[in-house]
């Protein structure tokens, strides 16, 4: 009995070192990846702009933005606010679309009883921008709310009064960039909605044509044509050739139409094709369009499209510590790190990058190609784990990034919905001004924006849960957008 019981000792500290090993077991389960999964889609549901449907799940929302666009008759109620503010931005809308959507394209098949309200969380969007693009003829509206003024108050939505200016972009004063990006997000939409919904894929497929069309004929950046009301806040610093190479990526691969690939194989190189970029976010599209591309080479063997499969290849090595072209920087605890401001949506899109690439590879036994080296896709998959689960919690501070998540999470989120009292508790209003007491605070914020990812830790793996440190405490609908694919890739592993 004495042996049983060293024995039973012996494996258990086996077990222990090969955990701590990383060789055995996994800090979550698929049930832990399918309960994330839920979570990062609600959160859509607390950046809600305009009147909310029944079946609104985060109660303590209410309507908003309910008169927008009317000063200039047009009807731009709905969409999300971008952040913690009031305000639609019309660039990172639509690059939140198109990775929710491609989300869906690639990983839909792991989302079980998730994959409708991910379409819904789509469609919230798709519904403006489909009123943006054609209210009027040869104008994009891409913005809804003057973020000088906006950022001057701490109020709920429900309560806001300061100016709902509305910015646009026309054939006078273009706007490449935010229109291409449009485009994409109307096409990748057209894809998930293709079998579910015919009617509504063709509009978005058929709008997304038009507008693509609109950002190619007039070009030119919106940062230079409304300056101050999108920069510094989201001005387009890569320019718009990406989102032209992109947006025509999409189009193509939503309609298979002969003109796009031409226009791709014709404008490439002027595009960003021949360059090696090593960041994927809502400005810069190019290793994004690049991983997009190299499906065709990859799946079809489209030679045109082998020199996308090289320059993923480079930018998978550049993310891979132990190749020759290794020069992503990762925190002391493993977590990719870019910028001191909200890194962790570098975080997700490159995890989606990673996973999406090891999908192509797979379905073609396709290795990535690292100077004299090889990397194949289960390493690939591996290396976005590891920042899923940091996100998750497995990290040094032992802090779920995504509120909500797991026993330990932010609770001074920067966000003026889940830091006021909300309309139910609260019914009077809160004023501008009155709303400040709010964000400086050091309760918890009173509602829970849950499955919110936030800004996240430094490079030395400090977090800071302080509400006025919007770097690290900020949530986004692009830092979630591209980890609901990744995190339900995860959720549908055994």
């Amino acid at each position: 009995m004495a042996d049983a019981a060293k024995f039973s000792l012996l494996i258990q500290i086996l077990l222990i070192t090969l955990c701590s090993l990383s060789l055995l077991c996994t800090a979550f389960t698929t049930q832990d990846y399918t309960d994330a999964l839920e979570k990062s889609i609600l959160f859509f549901e607390g950046q809600r702009s305009g009147v909310l449907p029944p079946n609104q799940r985060l109660k303590w929302r209410g309507n908003s933005g309910l008169s927008d666009g009317s000063s200039y008759h047009v009807n731009l109620v709905g969409g999300y606010y971008d952040a913690g503010d009031n305000v639609k931005f019309g660039l990172p809308m639509a690059f939140t679309t198109t990775l929710l959507a491609w989300s869906v394209i690639e990983f839909g098949t792991s989302m079980h009883n998730q994959i409708e309200n991910t379409k819904a969380a789509i469609r919230w969007s798709t519904d403006y921008l489909l009123k943006a693009a054609t209210a009027t003829p040869g104008t994009l509206y891409v913005q809804v709310g003057d973020p000088n003024l906006d950022h001057k108050c701490w109020e709920r939505p429900e309560d806001m009064d300061t100016p709902r200016n509305v910015y646009k972009v026309t054939t006078q004063n273009p706007g490449s960039d935010v229109a291409a990006e449009t485009a994409a997000a109307l096409a990748a939409a057209s894809i998930v909605f293709k079998d579910s919904d015919p009617s509504y894929s063709s509009k978005l497929l058929q709008t997304a044509m038009k507008v693509f069309d609109f950002a190619d004929r007039y070009r030119g950046s919106y940062s230079d044509s409304l300056s101050s009301a999108v920069c510094p806040f989201y001005c387009s610093y890569s320019g718009y050739q990406d989102e032209l190479l992109w947006g025509a990526s999409w189009i193509h691969r939503a309609s298979q139409n002969g003109s796009y690939l031409a226009y791709i194989q014709s404008n490439g190189h002027t595009m960003g094709a021949d360059d090696d970029d090593y960041s994927f976010s809502w400005d810069d599209k190019r290793a994004g369009t690049k991983i997009l591309l190299s499906k065709g080479f990859l799946d079809k063997r489209v030679e045109e499209f082998q020199v996308f499969k090289a320059h993923s290849d480079n930018y998978i090595c550049s993310l891979i510590p132990g190749t020759s072209s290794f020069q992503a920087q990762y925190t002391p605890g493993g977590l990719f790190y870019k910028a001191s401001e909200s890194n962790l949506q570098y975080v997700t899109s490159t995890s989606f990058l990673l996973l999406t690439y090891a999908k192509y590879l797979s379905s073609n036994g396709g290795i990535v190609t690292c100077g004299g080296s090889t990397v194949t896709a289960e390493s690939l998959i591996s290396q976005a784990k590891k920042q899923v689960d940091y996100i998750l919690g497995d990290n040094p501070a032992k802090m779920s990034y995504m509120v909500g998540f797991g026993n330990r999470y932010p609770q001074h989120v920067h966000h003026r919905g889940s830091s006021v009292p909300s309309i139910h508790a609260h019914p009077g209003r809160i004023s501008c001004n009155d709303g400040f007491q709010y964000l400086y605070s050091s309760s918890p914020n009173p509602n829970v924006l849950i499955g919110a990812i936030i800004g996240g830790p430094d490079n030395r793996d400090n977090f800071a849960d302080d509400r006025n440190n919007y770097q690290q405490s900020e949530p986004a609908t692009y830092i979630n957008a591209p980890f609901v694919g990744a995190v339900a890739f995860f959720s549908g592993k055994n």
